[in-house]
């Protein structure tokens, strides 16, 4: 059984702590997804308080059909959505644009991180996503497609095409995307 299922088996057992090992080990992740939809990270760390607040609220019996991690980031990608979907109710359409991370918040990556992200925000939202899941987060196949709610064929697709843009703007950067 994996770790965050187990923890948070005894956090619905009543055990606090699990949920305190939880967050831990699983909120850098979360803020990072959130913000490749949000493009803040004050939002996205909203969104991963959201996320474990309905862990809490709802305290759902968790059906391991999949791995908690991917339980969790999907909770994480509505609570996301709803963010976004606010957003668009409250902001003149003027101001209705695609939020980037700031540059203070580039300057605390390594310059390896930098230049991937950097190239990585030129993607598509979806290729910027499936990315993230995969070689960021380290989900499978398999759990993107419970994610993103798509089939393993369109997954597939996706990545491949997410990886040859990525590559075509790294070497039009005139960055060897092999040396990342």
């Amino acid at each position: 059984m994996e770790l965050g299922t187990l923890l948070y088996n005894r956090f619905l057992a009543g055990d606090a702590s699990a949920l305190e090992e939880l967050v831990r080990l699983y909120s850098d992740g979360l803020v990072r997804f959130a913000c490749m939809f949000v493009g803040n990270t004050a939002e996205a760390e909203d969104v991963m308080a959201d996320t474990f607040a309905a862990l809490i609220v709802k305290k759902k019996k968790f059906r391991e059909e999949a791995a908690f991690k991917t339980y969790l980031y999907k909770i994480a990608r509505n609570k996301a959505a709803d963010v976004l979907r606010a957003r668009k109710k409250t902001a003149p359409l003027s101001e209705q644009k695609d939020f980037r991370p700031s540059a203070e918040e580039l300057l605390l990556r390594s310059e390896r991180e930098k230049t991937l992200f950097s190239a990585m925000e030129k993607l598509p939202p979806q290729y910027r996503e499936i990315l993230q899941l995969t070689y960021l987060d380290g989900f499978s196949v398999k759990e993107c497609r419970k994610i993103l709610k798509k089939n393993d064929k369109q997954i597939y697709n996706l990545l491949a095409r997410a990886k040859l843009t990525l590559k075509k703007i790294l070497c039009k950067d005139g960055v060897f995307y092999e040396d990342l």
